[in-house]
């Protein structure tokens, strides 16, 4: 998809982003990201600066978070796929037998 330009409105101010990404997600983006400024401005966050960078903290930790799930998750199962081989190989060491 050649790239376009989506006109976004966060916290009362356009900003216009070159894409590749469909519109629609990046309306969803801007969205996510202003319920998360909104939410720490009605828990009494005054600055929307301050609101802003801390809602991209927030989420940038869920990211990381996110992300080392992740890796631990393929790492069992690399794990666990070892364990099995060796189990496999324990028991059948010859290899498959042909008929």
């Amino acid at each position: 998809m050649p790239a376009g330009r989506v006109e976004l409105t966060l916290l009362g101010q356009t900003l216009t982003v070159r894409t590749e990404a469909p519109p629609e997600y990046l309306q969803r983006l801007a969205a996510y990201l202003e319920e998360r400024v909104n939410a720490l401005k009605a828990a009494g966050v005054r600055d929307s600066m301050a609101a802003l960078t801390l809602a991209a903290l927030d989420i940038t930790d869920e990211l990381f978070r996110v992300r080392e799930d992740t890796a631990r998750q393929e790492g069992d199962v690399g794990k666990r796929l070892g364990a099995l081989v060796e189990l496999l190989d324990r028991l059948a060491p010859e290899g498959p037998r042909r008929a």
